[in-house]
């Protein structure tokens, strides 16, 4: 890590270790985010590192919580987080290693203010809200919890038109990823006294909240439950089709990345499928080597790519640095 971070121009021994940081939390908690990331220049490491570490520590606030927790206490942390971000911000600086790399790799790279401003208020949402009436609902709090997660990753990647032409399918990638999780932890939701499925799309199926709570209990999809998680996982894969016409628009040393994670992530919902739905019973999973053989298709290509990179095969003078 510390070649990435040489790489990245990243010298202040402060920042060093908030960026390290960033990539143990990476590391441990988003397996599969972070195997992706080995497929990206070094350079461009530290700044994922950091938007991944500040995200789920922020989630956690409210995720990891006590069971006895109370609302306005997590409230209370989440509004002194905000605090502390937007200052940081502001000032280009924070004492606290998290916010400390977030921060800087805001600043490196141009990262919208207002992108993390959308996914603190998201993290709000989890406090006060626990069903979602309709989709238009649900798409607020995706917006924050996970379009905007792909935003604030798309001036790191980079892109080989105008950003602006780009950012809708780097959203959808991220809303992607969300509602595979959603469908993937449908019991793991439930046990938090949450529901992330539109109420009005499962209605249509003859499903509400006491009929996922019956699944749950006795570790059965209930027929009703199984075809209405068949239509949620149809929009889903829409939505990765949309998602996918935009990797060709990133710059090319992103694109095995960025690439490898969408196939992993999409092929969850494959293994959903292939269990029939069973999502109160086992949690899907793609198997280690599967995933080890993504990982190093996904490296072939990126070396590749790389030493296009060195030769100077119209690349940019930034994209240089990155190989």
């Amino acid at each position: 890590m510390t070649g990435c971070l040489d790489a990245a121009g990243i010298i202040d021994s402060r920042l060093r270790a908030a960026y390290l940081l960033c990539r143990r939390i990476n590391a441990q908690h988003g397996k599969t985010y972070y195997l992706a990331t080995r497929l990206l220049a070094p350079a461009q490491r530290p700044a994922v590192h950091a938007l991944y570490g500040f995200a789920r520590w922020a989630d956690d606030i409210v995720d990891a919580a006590p069971a006895d927790a109370r609302p306005e206490d997590l409230a209370a942390r989440l509004d002194a987080v905000s605090r502390e971000l937007f200052a940081g911000l502001d000032s280009g600086r924070s004492d606290d290693p998290v916010l400390a790399a977030v921060v800087d790799a805001a600043r490196r790279h141009g990262i919208r203010r207002s992108l993390f401003a959308d996914f603190m208020r998201s993290m709000r949402m989890d406090l006060t809200v626990s069903d979602y009436p309709d989709r238009r609902a649900l798409d607020v709090y995706v917006r924050g919890s996970a379009e905007a997660i792909g935003l604030q990753m798309l001036p790191v990647l980079g892109t080989v038109c105008d950003e602006e032409d780009a950012a809708p399918h780097a959203a959808a990638l991220g809303k992607a990823f969300q509602l595979t999780n959603f469908l993937r932890d449908v019991a793991e939701d439930l046990d938090r006294g949450r529901v992330y499925l539109p109420a009005d799309e499962l209605a249509a199926f003859g499903v509400d909240r006491d009929l996922l709570a019956w699944c749950r209990q006795h570790r059965r999809t209930d027929p009703r439950v199984r075809a209405a998680l068949a239509d949620q996982h149809a929009a889903t894969r829409t939505i990765y089709r949309f998602a996918r016409n935009g990797i060709a628009l990133l710059h090319p040393i992103s694109r095995p990345c960025i690439g490898t994670a969408l196939v992993l992530y999409s092929e969850i919902l494959d293994r959903i499928e292939e269990a029939d739905f069973a999502v109160f019973a086992q949690r899907a999973r793609v198997g280690r080597l599967r995933r080890a053989r993504l990982a190093t298709a996904g490296l072939v290509r990126a070396l590749r790519v790389r030493r296009r990179v060195r030769g100077g095969d119209h690349l940019t003078a930034a994209t240089r640095r990155w190989a």
